[in-house]
């Protein structure tokens, strides 16, 4: 059954304008209807499937014929100006909230044309056009043109809507002038221009809210295409762009593609949002994958993942080719060299590599792994010639289907990864001209995947290879002073390639359903057999990547100062070699999550478990120690600190005398000295509050020593709140004689550092304050951010019997105030804090309470499900 094609708004007839009658109001109200019939007949041909490019330069031609209108209405047949659109509109597109941007040429313009100019414009506003608007004499234009490549960018799009047309000629002799802005020139200057756009947006087509016009990989990239050629080559469009040779047809259909999909997604945004928006914000996401027709596939492949999937690639497209025409540009402005050859196989002409035989990577697929190899090993070279670089495209389309399985390209491959760190540059690269995928089938299903959270700040791919960088940075020394343990560990690894293994193939099985470690060893098994890796080191890549959360969730999650957590991860993990390994992929991933998942907190949270785990794997032992024997080392060690410090070992003696036991086994030695110290400064004080800016576990430390009462850690955490400060960990503890000896780690929240030593004294003399009194501190009132907004689910709550407590999980999503807030409804429920983890991934909580009623015996049910319902309806996703 045919189907009907979308119907455009015809073109609006407008009457014959009087030369110099201007506008009256009737026919201003007039023209206001005219401009929103043609707006909602196009609205409603998108919502039919029309395509946006026709749309858009339908509702250009539309706004010609009112803007022509309103000139003769307003100016008259004259013959000394014109008007010119510029810019989208001077290309003949027109977005539904587009700028309508507009140059006026005039000879010396009289007061009288002046005042007829402002009421044209005025006008235009008043219909309901967005104008932006130049009135410029010829002589003033050019000035302005020769001095600025922006002003000279925007009259090469420039075309004349009405006015004199001996103007055509006189704006064509300023862009045809040679002396203005010669190609290598204009070539510097738009790269600049370029380079500078990119670093606005954290240089990457992969961010979250991606910029759709001007973000890398967006449409201003197609357009900065178009006038490079028009400059450089006499080729304004991609078809002459490849009659001269600068593109192939494969890749002149692969930017008109993405083109096609970046202007559907930014006529699309502007209807959602109303209003000239190019940013795909969260606030539009989900609305736009649903206006386009995608759908949830499964929870782990949802229809705004796949929407935000085809932004991804379509503007990796973009990105790609863009960075290689302009190679292109700059090759062909410059002198090729010499010829130098490289190997058997290839050539060196100046900067850049070249196939010696250009049918090489037709002939022989494995060359165009090797000719990347060869990259590594000639200085001074900065890419491959343009030749070069679109013989590799066309050979990757070719041979596509049969890299991932010929046994040559692998082997070249397994070369390439057994180079170590110098390899990351050449997978990054390889990824770039399609190749990485080609030869890993699996990559290209991940290209572009989003993850649709605040955790996930780049997409799958981006993600991977800033993993493979990280992995990369242990091997520079210059990286010790950041990553002393890191460097150390990859100097001991003896094969650097099943490192960069697991990090290429550790999320490989994201979006499929299920649980991506488990589908990723099957992957990673399956893809180092095709290697012809040994069944060891097969084995070696396929748990580093069924395992690659384990050591950052047993920090995060567990108590690692208990042995048994420890006794635990070690018998996982097994041997030394293999805890190297996941620690390094472990550091490598985290940061390469987000830049701000990683803090001195977290680094000598994975160090100590590392250490840890050594000493344990190092005793060759099955059993932990005895606790008695764990608390008599603890002690001893603490002992010998205070000691060195001059403390007498009877006043120790005496403050220990009401120490729990526990404290010796949850804390370092370093943090009973210092505790210690701060009890015997105070000589009995109380509530005692001390602040260790910086501790030994790379966080600030809050050690509170007073009476316990109840409310006491819903006080606590509210003053933390109030004060900005992030809880990372947590340890209620109460003395023989009922103090409370409470420690909480801290980092900032803003900055996720430790504070500094104002801040300390800040903290610690408003909760001294606040601890003095006897009502408690009711938590600050917080409003989430945008982005917080758009991610909060229902937590998960439950509760299980851990002894003589109850353990309380809640995990969901983050928001300000949170632990302060649940602090608060336990103490409004009846119960009791006696132990608290905090654990946070991005906008992810995995927080643990051990609970008490008042009388200190386990939650019955009746306070159970008080507590759930109150904490539903304190911190669920309705509330801000």
């Amino acid at each position: 059954m045919a189907i009907n094609p979308p119907v455009l708004p015809p073109l609006p007839r407008l009457p014959v304008a009087v030369p110099r009658s201007g506008v009256s109001s009737d026919a201003r109200r007039a023209l206001r209807q005219l401009l929103g019939d043609v707006d909602r007949g196009l609205t409603v041909a998108f919502r039919d499937g029309a395509d946006a490019s026709v749309l858009a330069r339908r509702r250009s031609e539309s706004v010609d014929r009112m803007v022509a209108h309103v000139w003769t209405a307003c100016l008259g047949e004259v013959d000394n100006a014109a008007l010119f659109a510029v810019g989208g509109y001077g290309r003949g597109l027109l977005f539904p909230y587009s700028d309508v941007d507009l140059l006026a040429l005039v000879d010396a313009p009289e007061p009288a044309r002046l005042r007829a100019l402002e009421q044209f414009f005025a006008t235009l506003w008043d219909i309901g056009l967005k104008v932006g608007h130049a009135v410029r004499e010829l002589a003033h234009c050019r000035e302005l043109a020769s001095s600025d490549a922006t002003v000279f960018t925007s009259l090469l799009d420039a075309r004349r809507l009405v006015g004199d047309p001996a103007f055509d000629a006189t704006l064509r002799a300023i862009i045809d002038d040679p002396q203005l802005w010669p190609p290598a020139d204009y070539l510097a200057a738009r790269l600049a221009e370029r380079d500078a756009r990119h670093a606005r947006y954290d240089d990457t087509a992969y961010n979250l809210e991606p910029n759709i016009k001007d973000g890398p990989g967006g449409l201003r990239t197609l357009d900065s295409l178009r006038w490079l050629g028009r400059r450089l080559a006499h080729a304004g469009g991609f078809e002459d762009m490849q009659i001269e040779g600068l593109l192939d047809p494969a890749e002149r259909t692969s930017l008109c593609e993405a083109e096609s999909t970046l202007r559907r997604y930014r006529y699309a945004l502007h209807l959602e949002a109303g209003r000239p928006e190019e940013r795909l914000l969260f606030d539009y996401q989900r609305a736009l994958a649903a206006r386009l027709g995608f759908e949830d596939e499964h929870e782990k492949n949802l229809g705004v993942e796949q929407f935000m999937q085809g932004y991804y690639r379509a503007a990796s497209q973009v990105e790609r080719l863009g960075v290689q025409v302009a190679e292109r540009f700059v090759e062909m402005l410059e002198p090729p060299g010499d010829e130098e050859p490289v190997g058997t196989d290839f050539v060196r002409y100046g900067r850049r590599l070249a196939a010696r035989d250009p049918e090489l990577f037709m002939r022989r697929p494995a060359a165009l792994v090797e000719i990347f190899i060869a990259r590594l090993d000639v200085p001074g070279v900065v890419g491959f010639s343009a030749d070069s670089m679109r013989r590799i495209h066309q050979a990757t389309a070719v041979h596509e289907a049969m890299l991932a399985t010929d046994p040559d390209a692998l082997a070249a491959f397994l070369r390439l990864l057994r180079r170590g760190a110098p390899a990351v540059d050449a997978l990054w690269r390889m990824n770039r001209h399609g190749l990485l995928a080609a030869i890993l089938p699996a990559f290209g299903k991940v290209f572009g995947r989003m993850q649709y959270d605040l955790f996930h700040v780049y997409t799958v791919d981006e993600h991977t290879l800033r993993v493979l960088r990280n992995m990369a940075r242990f091997a520079d020394p210059a990286a010790k002073r950041d990553f002393a343990l890191g460097c150390e560990i990859w100097a001991d690894m003896p094969k650097p390639e099943i490192l960069l293994l697991s990090a290429l193939l550790h999320d490989i099985a994201k979006g499929r359903g299920g649980d991506h470690s488990v589908l990723g060893e099957e992957e990673a098994r399956a893809f180092c057999t095709r290697l012809e890796l040994s069944r060891g080191d097969v084995e070696r890549v396929a748990w580093l990547v069924r395992w690659h959360l384990l050591m950052s969730t047993t920090a995060q999650r567990q108590d690692i100062t208990d042995p048994e957590v420890v006794q635990r991860f070690a018998e996982k993990v097994e041997n030394r070699e293999r805890l190297g390994q996941l620690y390094l992929l472990t550091v490598a991933d985290v940061i390469g999550t987000s830049p701000r998942l990683w803090n001195a907190w977290k680094d000598r949270l994975l160090a100590d478990l590392y250490h840890a785990t050594r000493y344990a794997l190092s005793r060759d032992v099955d059993l932990p120690r005895d606790a008695g024997e764990r608390v008599q080392e603890c002690a001893e060690y603490a002992l010998a600190l205070l000691m060195d410090q001059g403390v007498a070992e009877a006043d120790v003696e005496r403050v220990w005398a009401d120490f729990p036991q526990l404290s010796f086994l949850r804390h370092r030695p370093e943090q009973i000295a210092w505790q210690t110290t701060a009890i015997l400064r105070a000589g009995g004080a109380v509530p005692l509050v001390a602040v260790h800016p910086m501790s030994v576990r790379g966080s600030t430390e809050l050690f509170v020593c007073t009476p316990d009462r109840d409310g006491l850690f819903a006080t606590v955490t509210a003053m933390l709140d109030r004060l900005r400060f992030s809880v990372m960990e947590a340890r209620i503890l109460s003395s023989p004689k009922g103090m409370a000896m409470d420690t909480f780690l801290l980092l900032e929240s803003d900055s996720q550092q430790p504070a500094s030593a104002a801040r300390a004294d800040e903290l610690q003399q408003r909760l001294q304050r606040a601890l003095a009194q006897s009502t408690g501190v009711q938590p600050g009132k917080r409003t989430m951010s945008r982005h917080q907004r758009h991610f909060q689910t229902a937590p998960k709550i439950s509760f299980d019997d851990a002894g003589d407590r109850t353990q309380l999980a809640l995990v969901g999503t983050d928001r300000p105030g949170l632990l302060a807030a649940v602090a608060q409804v336990i103490l409004e429920a009846g119960a009791r804090v006696h132990d608290a983890r905090i654990a946070t991934f991005g906008e992810r909580v995995e927080d643990f309470f051990l609970l008490s009623d008042r009388h200190n015996a386990p939650l019955d049910q009746a306070l159970r499900d008080r507590l759930l319902h109150a904490l539903l309806e304190r911190i669920g996703p309705s509330k801000d």
